[in-house]
């Protein structure tokens, strides 16, 4: 058995399990124009831009707040109020993209398809085709709502061949999956600390070309989302504008060099590709069934059918692993009846064996035969 640590092993999206030395870089105090802190700052963002391969055309301008906030920063930035953006939807996070847009006032357009399945660079071709006005393309390229995985970059090809701008929301994925700057050429990328990474909550940022921000004066519609002004404080003072959260990006700085240290993408991309197989045969065994093809599926986060032993009541199995130590996440976002285990964060396989381990025990308490869904039990009989 792994050992217990004196929290609970989060199986989440994020906020998610961090190391102990991660917590550490917390507990000293930085002054926010101290030199020690403008050098610690000015490391993580060039070490963020080199994770894209972004060094000569990107720069990194972190918000504070969380991953939403800095969505909303390059929405607002880089799409002007001329501007013409289309969304590609398949989840809860393409949704809040758009409610951000139109909360801005931009014109939208959505192309939409199932939580369970990818965007289609061809059905995007189509409408860029069709709508040579669109200036700007957003696409989510994990989308936890069912941890599907977005052709990112298919989509990015799609989109330079019609001359509109890519922005990503690679909030699930940056840190794990790889995104290249110099094959897919995309205007903006906006993730957060607190994911793949595995840094804490508090502070997103922004890679962005660093050619756009020179046209997106003004566009910002409120000053403490304004990637411009933000990056221009950076050119002529290397400080932020205003109070940075200095323990959290300690925290970020700290867990950049676990990154690197566990062999950077590759490596963690490795051991959450090594999560995710461990959990979904466990879960497998127990009769549970993955909502989405294994061919689409991101090793960041599952998403399971709910089974359909009426002795299964979710709020119960979610208390009873909680109280052996395994939180899960405890809202549905999909529109078919699931729930979601991440594996992400400072898990390893000993704690994902453990955790099938867990829900095993929790399915004998409650009474529950098999985790299988409505269909595979129709199908067993």
């Amino acid at each position: 058995m792994s050992t217990a640590p004196p929290d609970p092993w989060l199986l989440t999206p994020g906020p998610l399990t961090t190391s102990a030395t991660v917590k550490a870089a917390m507990l000293h105090d930085r002054g926010s124009r101290d030199r020690a802190f403008l050098e610690l700052d000015a490391e993580i963002r060039r070490r963020l831009v080199a994770l894209v391969a972004g060094e000569g055309s990107h720069v990194c301008v972190p918000i504070q707040g969380s991953g939403t906030f800095a969505v909303e920063a390059m929405l607002g930035t880089l799409v002007p109020r001329e501007g013409r953006l289309l969304i590609l939807v398949n989840g809860a996070y393409g949704r809040r993209m758009a409610t951000i847009a139109r909360w801005h006032g931009r014109t939208v357009e959505t192309l939409e398809w199932p939580e369970d399945r990818p965007v289609e660079p061809a059905v995007v071709e189509a409408r860029l085709a069709a709508a040579p006005a669109v200036t700007h393309v957003a696409v989510v390229h994990c989308e936890t709502t069912s941890g599907v995985l977005n052709p990112l970059e298919e989509v990015g090809e799609v989109t330079a061949r019609h001359g509109a701008a890519l922005l990503i929301d690679a909030m699930s994925s940056f840190g794990a999956l790889p995104i290249d700057a110099r094959r897919i050429r995309f205007e903006a990328l906006a993730a957060s600390a607190n994911k793949c990474l595995e840094g804490v909550p508090g502070v997103g940022f922004v890679l962005v070309r660093e050619a756009a921000l020179a046209g997106a004066a003004g566009n910002a519609p409120a000053l403490s989302l304004d990637l411009v002004d933000q990056h221009e404080a950076y050119r002529r003072t290397g400080q932020w504008r205003f109070t940075p959260p200095t323990h959290v990006l300690a925290a970020l700085h700290q867990a950049l060099l676990e990154h690197e240290a566990e062999g950077g993408v590759a490596g963690r991309g490795r051991r959450y590709a090594e999560n995710a197989r461990i959990l979904v045969a466990g879960m497998r065994e127990l009769g549970f069934e993955p909502l989405l093809d294994p061919s689409v599926q991101a090793p960041i986060i599952l998403t399971f059918k709910m089974p359909a032993d009426p002795r299964f009541r979710f709020e119960t199995f979610y208390e009873l692993l909680r109280a052996r130590g395994y939180v899960i996440y405890p809202g549905k976002l999909t529109r078919a009846p699931s729930f979601r285990m991440g594996c992400i964060g400072r898990l390893g396989p000993e704690v994902m064996r453990d955790a099938v381990a867990a829900v095993a025990e929790v399915l004998a308490a409650m009474g529950v035969a098999s985790g299988a869904p409505a269909a595979a039990r129709e199908a067993a009989a």
